[in-house]
């Protein structure tokens, strides 16, 4: 992207105005496309900072095109789900610069307005051109039939889904999920589960406090209710990046579906390897899929199952599940997988690089 520098000081200046940058934004989209507002949820909160977080990443990465095509590519495809075309396209780049205009003010020149034009249009057609690709392969999105709702605990419900088209995805990778209770309300989840046969997918749920499809999926939705799955997205928890090494795997609370999901690939594609999973929780109640664990381990010698509870999880004041693993001693040189909530990621991988894991063999990403 040209000057891309300059990109990046105007956005940062812009950002200064916090929430009401998203808010003029959407205002002016609405205003001028009236017909896209039914692709968004009635509460906006959510979708403001997946704008702000898109458009931040977007101009970090405007000198690195191996990052930057890719995350493209993939925000093309993944917006199929909304049935975007051209126009609306163009009337995202009008509004993006109507704002940016605002809250520039004077700050808002000739050659800026050129730079965002020339940047946009890169944006937009790499979006666009990898969407029409995908539509060849892909459909919109997938209907998913619940076939079983399992309430495990009062706030956790394990549902198992068969879609409508098999649906080709790495374990570890997450799928947008809506309900019909909730149009164009989506939120991320992580199948617990590889590439089955039989296409049935399986998801995992904790009602978030305050959340919208979250207490949905594990109150509200019943056996024979159809959801919608968006395509698969992102690598960080994919088997890949372990290099074939053993793995030890740290899952808090529901983090633990995509890692049960690179169990099951191992299982059933290898290569094989010696695989640790600790699984933390701060009750037994917590520990709400370990019947189906024991089976895992128990079929899979490669396998140990360790259940962390209460002060065996370590201290849940900073939910850090690191400590019984490194005095486990499983192996320095292993893969790391750890995924959960935002604190416990976050406070788990700092003890683990504390306790001396190479960052290389970190690998996580936060559970929604």
């Amino acid at each position: 992207m040209s000057d891309s520098q300059a990109l990046r000081d105007s956005f940062a200046l812009v950002g200064k105005s916090g929430d009401e940058v998203p808010r003029y934004f959407y205002s002016y989209l609405f205003l001028i496309a009236p017909q896209v507002r039914p692709m968004f949820p009635v509460a906006m909160g959510t979708q403001r900072d997946r704008l702000v977080g898109a458009l931040g990443r977007i101009v970090a990465d405007a000198d690195d095109p191996a990052r930057l095509v890719p995350y493209l590519q993939q925000l093309g495809r993944d917006h199929r789900k909304f049935q975007v075309v051209a126009q609306h396209y163009e009337a995202v780049g009008q509004a993006l610069l109507a704002t940016l205009a605002y809250f520039l003010g004077d700050a808002w020149t000739a050659e800026l307005q050129h730079g965002w034009t020339e940047a946009y249009g890169l944006v937009a057609r790499t979006m666009f051109q990898a969407s029409e690709a995908d539509s060849a392969v892909n459909p919109a999105w997938w209907n998913a039939e619940v076939v079983r709702h399992e309430p495990r605990g009062f706030d956790v419900a394990v549902l198992t889904l068969r879609l409508d088209h098999p649906m080709a995805y790495a374990a570890g990778q997450s799928v947008m999920v809506e309900t019909p209770m909730l149009p164009s309300t989506w939120r991320p989840f992580t199948p617990a589960n590889a590439v089955r046969a039989d296409g049935t997918v399986e998801l995992h749920v904790r009602a978030v406090d305050g959340g919208l499809v979250s207490p949905a999926l594990v109150y509200r939705v019943r056996q024979g209710d159809v959801l919608r799955l968006g395509a698969p997205v992102g690598d960080r928890l994919a088997l890949r990046r372990s290099d074939g090494r053993d793995l030890v795997l740290i899952a808090g609370g529901t983090g633990l579906a995509p890692l049960r999901a690179l169990v099951e690939e191992i299982a059933w594609h290898g290569p094989p390897r010696r695989v640790e999973l600790f699984f933390g929780a701060r009750d037994t109640q917590g520990l709400y899929d370990m019947s189906a664990l024991r089976q895992l381990a128990q079929a899979h010698s490669w396998l140990r199952v360790t259940p962390l509870v209460g002060a065996d999880a370590g201290t849940f004041d900073n939910r850090s599940l690191a400590g019984p693993v490194l005095r486990a001693g499983v192996g320095r040189d292993c893969a790391h997988y750890v995924c959960g909530s935002p604190a416990t990621v976050a406070a788990t991988v700092r003890d683990l690089a504390t306790g001396g894991i190479p960052q290389e063999l970190l690998h996580y990403e936060d559970a929604r």
